[in-house]
């Protein structure tokens, strides 16, 4: 497939020396001390605020030339690995929206870590999706049990690749543990360690935190997965022109990937971002503009030059509700992303800017991802899919529809979806004139009135619960 483009050859050696120099001259503030030292010992020199860090060029470029082309996702069951990029598209659901608009009621509320449950074994249901990005918090959480309360109920209902963040590595470590007990032991976990981690280390403009960063240092040491979005914002922490956003989150990626590979050299890195414009209007979050896939597809033609898997929070929407709105910002901005290149697309079940999660969006985008999987395999031309000699028997005037080809190839050529309405009117009225966020509930209903079958067996659940007192349920099924 030729991918669109938004920048040409010259374009793209331009945003990748403007990055440097930014890095060489502007520099990082790093905030996290660990990293500030890995970076000077590397070479990097320190300025006088004893905080910002400059990068010289020949050590940026260095560490680029280590970079490899391919990350894995892992999950329980090794038939949902995935690889990017030659199984693109990945299609992963948005993430830590801190409510959830309550199926039963239809009323927004706190999500909790029953409902995280419930989430996860819908994703692992809906074909469409690669990976579960734990789409909530949990505000029913114990003290001091804030990620476990979302990892546990997510990996319990769930075989797919799992994957989210931790706020302290205090709390990194025993999700750690969780992922060791569930895999059989800390050896068997290395092996194939079960949880994907993500974090957001890089606040721009061009800042890296302190706890995040600590948790990305000591998981690039320990050869776990582990990569991070770039998240500037044109106008606001970006500067207002497209170009320049680009350039400043390239230097973004670029510092971060290097800190990657002083630690590790090959760790493998996803160019992932969430760049986005801001209306200046009111200088509201617009995640679901135009502007946002314009950002990701010039990120993944800069990843392209790196030769790294590109994606990010792409596909998610402004609206509050399930309406056009939220239908045309998800499909505009995957669709021109996947035409753009683009591996990873964290798009699925959120409204209102990445807030709250809705059964029936999550519901509506896997139909969205399975389009977009659709559209990316094309069309095979081949003397079976030209069909010349059933085009010579039925002739002119013909039909086509009562041949065994047709038959042969009705499911592998046309995508039969689930919630788009295809019947004629009368038809459609007959059947009681269902909208597409009705009959998405009902699905999401229908899954969630069913055992999950993919639980963690009771051996398991007993080591997590003695070793994680007062742990919550996480178990999943229709409970609204």
């Amino acid at each position: 497939m030729d991918y669109a483009k938004i920048l040409n050859d010259e374009e793209i050696k331009e945003i990748h020396e403007s990055s440097l120099w930014i890095l060489e001259n502007v520099g990082i503030k790093v905030r996290n001390e660990e990293a500030r030292e890995i970076f000077v010992k590397a070479g990097c020199k320190l300025q006088d605020d004893g905080l910002t860090v400059k990068f010289p060029v020949s050590l940026v470029e260095s560490q680029i030339k280590n970079f490899v082309p391919k990350f894995t996702f892992r999950g329980r069951n090794p038939d949902y690995d995935i690889t990017l990029p030659d199984d693109r598209p990945c299609v992963v659901t948005g993430s830590s929206a801190p409510d959830i608009v309550d199926p039963g009621t239809g009323e927004r509320r706190r999500s909790t870590s029953t409902d995280i449950a419930n989430i996860s074994f819908l994703i692992n249901e809906l074909k469409g999706y690669d990976v579960f990005s734990i789409s909530t918090l949990a505000a029913d959480a114990p003290e001091g049990q804030f990620s476990i309360s979302r990892f546990y109920p997510a990996l319990k209902n769930c075989e797919k690749p799992v994957r989210s963040n931790t706020p302290s590595l205090k709390e990194l470590l025993d999700i750690l543990e969780l992922g060791e007990i569930i895999a059989g032991g800390k050896e068997a976990y290395r092996e194939r360690p079960i949880i994907n981690h993500h974090y957001c280390p890089v606040i721009s403009p061009l800042t890296m935190d302190v706890d995040s960063t600590s948790c990305v240092i000591y998981l690039v040491r320990e050869g776990l997965p582990v990569y991070g979005t770039i998240v500037p914002n044109a106008g606001i922490s970006g500067p207002m022109t497209l170009a320049g956003t680009v350039a400043i989150g390239n230097a973004e990626f670029l510092a971060l990937a290097t800190l990657f590979q002083i630690i590790r050299p090959g760790t493998p890195l996803i160019y992932a971002v969430l760049s986005t414009a801001a209306d200046m209007r009111t200088g509201a979050y617009i995640p679901g503009a135009i502007e946002t896939a314009i950002l990701q597809i010039a990120h993944t033609q800069m990843a392209m030059f790196y030769n790294v898997p590109s994606g990010g929070y792409i596909g998610l929407t402004n609206s509050h509700v399930n309406d056009s709105q939220s239908g045309y910002e998800t499909g505009m901005n995957t669709t021109a992303a996947l035409m753009g290149g683009a591996d990873l697309f964290n798009m699925g079940g959120l409204l209102g800017s990445l807030m709250v999660f809705d059964f029936a969006k999550a519901v509506i985008d896997n139909e969205i991802a399975l389009m977009l999987k659709r559209l990316a395999r094309g069309i095979k031309v081949n003397k079976e899919t030209l069909a010349l000699d059933l085009i010579a028997e039925v002739g002119p005037g013909g039909s086509f529809m009562d041949s065994m080809h047709t038959l042969q190839h009705m499911k592998d050529q046309v995508l039969f979806t689930e919630v788009s309405e295809r019947d004629m009117f009368q038809i459609w009225e007959k059947k009681g004139k269902t909208d597409a966020a009705t009959k998405a509930l009902a699905i999401a209903k229908k899954i969630l009135s069913k055992e999950n079958p993919v639980g963690l067996s009771e051996d398991i659940d007993k080591r997590l619960r003695e070793r994680f007192k007062g742990l919550v349920e996480g178990k999943a099924g229709w409970c609204y």
